[in-house]
């Protein structure tokens, strides 16, 4: 039924349902080629015209695809997606993206759908629904934006991971143009391929051009490089690949130990300028790279053996040789101190020659061999007499008196007590007996109490100071070593028991300095 006629057109003879759909006709040459299609339809569902391709965009700044297609386009390009339509009668096209209905402000006319300048926010599925009245058709394309692989300035996993690694754990991040890193030995590092895109770009990291050896562990999805224990310099750089459907880049980064040295320099100074004990050593230094730095970097290596090399072993010139002062003659007032002084000479073998004064007398002048010492004036401790014993009394009999102290030299002058600080300082107080202190309290028997039956009062006595020989009251002052008993008392009377009148609740004794004296008495004995 379908005839290719000799004008290379095409003749369907009585179309049927199964005719329906899109007939493309291409002519090609040595120059090109190009295509038209045509749809055939019968009255009813509209047909859309659908593709089932997935295109590819990384540099064009504009894309056509058929409606159907898969499109990965760069960003910031121009998309076209093609809805063609067929069908009696005439279909209506509807636009959707996600199942939500666009405006009709993007649509273009013959069924064409624009997504200008492309973003991430306009990735989905888009749809187009054809209508009329036998029916509807729908047919859907997914838009999926590519960004290649780019740089990022830092990467957040790199410092999570660095705060729980130990201290001696350094990192680095990769950049295109190479980074370098310098590590003393043993450190353990983190390297970072800080880099984004869309999709997520697979990372794969090699060391000199090559793959990775399986020794090394990759963190945060393979983000990260660590590499522990670092004994020896690497020779060369560590590169993260990072590829996706946009494009690929390459970031690199290089590590160098920093190893510090001893370098043994030219002598130090020698020790002596004559004589038999001159020596001299090599001068060590601490290096990195060459250059010196402070020495307790090299504090960790093992200091190279140096050998003393002997110097200046010569005779030395004629000198002066003192022997220690004597002890001071007084210790006080001056006194004379001295000392030997003899001209001798050291010779390279270590022994001491005596020499003339005259040879020492011309290169130095002749050292002193007697001066003055203690000249501090002599002083001493000196007591007046001890006053009469009179002070207030301490104890029974007992007084204290006093005497003034004072620090004067040998001719009677007064002087501070600073400077008989060395010298035992005589007592300016001392105890004494004393007939004035011969005393006591004396203390009268209790009143009777005030307090009616049942009831509290108080109750007094007489408290005296008074002498034991005399037997005499005297100031009270006198007494005040021992504590004064009171005079006075709280009481209360209670009823009768066993004919014993109580004062202050209880049948007691009153003792008062060594004399006991009731304070209870007989009362009536009848019923109570």
């Amino acid at each position: 039924r379908m005839l290719l006629q000799p004008d290379d057109s095409l003749q369907i003879l009585a179309p049927v349902e199964a005719d329906v759909g899109f007939y493309a006709c291409n002519a090609s040459n040595a120059l090109g080629s190009d295509s038209v299609s045509i749809a055939v339809t019968l009255a009813g569902k509209p047909l859309i015209k659908a593709s089932r391709a997935t295109v590819i965009n990384t540099e064009s700044p504009a894309v056509t695809v058929d409606i159907g297609s898969t499109v990965k386009t760069i960003q910031r390009a121009n998309v076209t997606i093609s809805c063609q339509v067929a069908g009696v009668p005439e279909a209506e096209v509807t636009w959707f993206k996600n199942k939500v209905k666009l405006s009709s402000a993007h649509h273009l006319h013959d069924g064409l759908l624009l997504i200008a300048n492309v973003s991430l926010s306009d990735q989905g599925l888009y749809s187009c629904k054809a209508a009329n009245l036998h029916g509807e058709v729908t047919e859907s394309s997914q838009l999926l934006v590519l960004e290649p692989p780019q740089p990022l300035p830092y990467l957040e996993e790199l410092t999570a991971v660095l705060s729980s690694s130990g201290t001696s754990t350094h990192s680095v991040l990769t950049s295109p143009s190479g980074t370098k890193m310098t590590i003393s030995p043993g450190s353990s590092v983190l390297i970072g391929c800080a880099v984004d895109g869309h999709p997520t770009p697979n990372i794969t990291w090699l060391y000199s051009g090559e793959p990775l050896s399986v020794r090394h562990h990759l963190l945060a999805a393979g983000r990260i490089l660590q590499i522990l224990n670092i004994s020896d310099a690497p020779d060369g750089e560590f590169s993260c690949l990072a590829q996706n459907e946009a494009g690929s880049l390459m970031q690199k980064t290089s590590l160098a130990i920093q190893e510090y040295l001893w370098s043994v320099d030219k002598l130090v100074a020698c020790s002596a300028s004559c004589g038999h004990k001159g020596v001299q050593l090599p001068q060590l230094r601490c290096l990195l790279d060459g250059a010196e730095v402070n020495i307790s970097h090299c504090k960790e290596k093992p200091k190279p053996a140096l050998q003393p090399i002997a110097c200046n072993r010569r005779d030395c010139p004629s000198r002066w040789m003192v022997t220690s002062w004597s002890p001071c003659t007084r210790s006080c007032g001056g006194g004379i101190q001295m000392r030997r002084v003899t001209c001798q000479r050291l010779t390279a073998k270590g022994s001491s020659v005596p020499m003339s004064n005259e040879a020492c007398a011309q290169v130095s002048k002749h050292p002193v061999d007697t001066q003055s010492c203690n000249r501090q004036p002599c002083v001493e401790w000196v007591a007046s007499s001890w006053s009469q014993c009179n002070g207030p009394c301490i104890g029974p009999r007992l007084a204290v008196q006093h005497r003034q102290v004072f620090c004067q030299t040998k001719d009677g002058t007064t002087v501070s007590s600073d400077q008989c600080s060395a010298l035992p300082r005589p007592l300016s107080t001392q105890n004494c007996w004393s007939d004035i202190c011969g005393v006591h309290w004396r203390v009268s028997l209790w009143t009777v109490c005030t307090a009616t039956s049942g009831n509290s009062g108080f109750q007094s006595r007489r408290v005296d100071c008074v002498h034991v020989r005399t037997n005499k009251p005297v100031l009270e002052h006198h007494c005040s070593w021992r504590p004064r008993p009171a005079n006075w008392q709280r009481c209360n009377i209670t009823p009768c028991e066993n004919g014993t009148l109580l004062r202050g609740g209880a049948a007691v004794q009153q003792r008062a300095e060594g004399i006991s004296r009731a304070i209870s008495q007989k009362c009536s004995s009848g019923p109570c």
